[in-house]
């Protein structure tokens, strides 16, 4: 945190009116933030970036059904090649995706089961809000 341990007591205690409360809880804070790597976060909203875009989305869904071309994916976007490349490369700087050469053609697939897991974990939570 920014702030100056002193400072952020002060601030809490202002917010809840238990000096001691107030220390405690700043201190459990810290632990946590103490914790957090961001290195790992900055890798991690990476990610959910590159999922956040619903071009990119329907082609995960498309790739969930198994391995398709660059052709194939530009038909079912109905988008050029400049366009759905574009998306492939992000996808794949995410590391949401594999590339692999067949010839002159790329291939592209899901990088592992756990981003479906993910789509799952985004249709769970879709469910939930209703």
């Amino acid at each position: 945190m920014a702030c100056v341990p002193k400072e952020a007591v002060n601030r809490m205690t202002r917010l809840i009116g238990d000096a001691d409360k107030a220390e405690c809880k700043v201190d459990k804070i810290r632990s946590i933030m103490d914790k957090i790597d961001e290195l790992e976060i900055e890798e991690e909203a990476e990610i959910f970036q590159a999922m956040a875009d619903p071009c990119r989305l329907k082609i995960l869904k498309l790739l969930r059904e198994g391995e398709l071309c660059v052709c194939e994916i530009m038909i079912g976007l109905d988008r050029p090649q400049s366009s759905t490349s574009h998306h492939l490369s992000i996808l794949k700087d995410a590391g949401l995706i594999k590339e692999r050469k067949d010839g002159r053609w790329s291939r592209y697939r899901l990088s592992e089961g756990a981003v479906i897991e993910m789509l799952n974990m985004v249709l769970l939570m879709k469910d939930a809000k209703i």
